[in-house]
Parts: structure tokens; C-alpha cells; sequence
């Protein structure tokens, strides 16, 4: 068996052992079966390119949400400008939380300060929103 192959084998090993994503979840994220933590990851683009008084006021009003209940932990800031291909720092912020399970998701999604901070100044301030949900 060549090296390549080899390798192939070991990471398809690797992902399978690593991963059991059955376990926790049928395909669709909201009928998890497994109380597993979930990583809500936000990435948004300005409609004003640049403009720092629109960066800062969405990353104070997204620290701001860190008092709801149901979040673990909440970071939010700027991209770190790279020359790596591989590394998308096109966006002007970003923002991970993280909750100990879906239905705390949920919950926050659904809770009056965040639809009142999304309407209110997040989509206002921006073109484009990109949203990545992880579980654990």
C-alpha cells in the first residue's frame, strides 16, 4: 500500500472515530438528541466598509448580549489581517458564543434583547451576514 493511500485511510479512520456526529444529531440541527455544547459563530460585513464608529458600536452591543442567560462564553472582534490564502479576513467582524446545548440557542435567538439589538443596530449597520453553528 503506497504512503498516500495510507494516509487516506487513516484520516477517513480518524474523521469516523473523531466525529460522531450520528450520535448527537439526526441531519437536522434542531432534533439533537445529546445535550452538546454549541459553538454559534458570526461573521458579518459592513455596509460602510472601514467605518470604525459602525465596527465598534456592533462589537459593544454584542458584548452587550453576553448577559443573556444561556451563554457560556461570548468573544467578538476584528479579523487579523493575513497574506494566507487559505484565511478569509474579508469580513469586519466576528463573533463566537457559546452554549451549553441547541435549546439554549434557541432560546437566545428567540430572546427580546437580541431581536431588539439585531433590528435596532446589527442589520442596520450591515450588508451581510454569515452565520456557522458547531456542535461539539
Amino acid at each position: 500500500m503506497n504512503f498516500k493511500r495510507a494516509l487516506i485511510i487513516l484520516l477517513v479512520i480518524c474523521i469516523a472515530g473523531c466525529c460522531p456526529f450520528s450520535k448527537r444529531c439526526e441531519k437536522k440541527a434542531d432534533k439533537c438528541t445529546v445535550n452538546a455544547r454549541v459553538n454559534h459563530i458570526v461573521f458579518g460585513w459592513l455596509k460602510e466598509p472601514g467605518n470604525m464608529e459602525h465596527r465598534e458600536k456592533i462589537i459593544k452591543t454584542c458584548q452587550s448580549l453576553k448577559e443573556i442567560p444561556g451563554i457560556i462564553d461570548l468573544s467578538v472582534g476584528q479579523p487579523i489581517p493575513s497574506d494566507r490564502k487559505i484565511v478569509d479576513d474579508s469580513f469586519d467582524v466576528g463573533m463566537c458564543m457559546v452554549f451549553k446545548n441547541v435549546e439554549d440557542m434557541k432560546k437566545y435567538i428567540d430572546h427580546p434583547e437580541h431581536v431588539k439589538a439585531s433590528k435596532e443596530v446589527l442589520m442596520p449597520l450591515m450588508k451581510k451576514v454569515v452565520v456557522y453553528d458547531i456542535i461539539e
